[in-house]
């Protein structure tokens, strides 16, 4: 199976709020432009998304 027939599961959880002073979804992370292209996106490029969202996460969340 090749990387363009490989579905991607989204980010969203399902809590849909974005972040005003970051512009980030409360929820997945992502901006909105980020939100409305998912679907369009090549697997490919869906998978570096979540390689940044994972890091854009842990650099947005404090636990303190």
């Amino acid at each position: 199976m090749s990387d363009n027939t490989v579905e991607v599961q989204s980010p969203c959880i399902g809590v849909c709020s974005i972040d005003e002073t970051t512009g980030f979804c409360h929820g997945c992370y992502r901006t909105i432009p980020e939100i409305r292209g998912w679907w369009d996106m090549q697997p490919a490029d869906q998978q570096n998304l979540l390689a940044v969202l994972e890091t854009r996460q842990n650099e947005t969340v404090s636990f303190d």
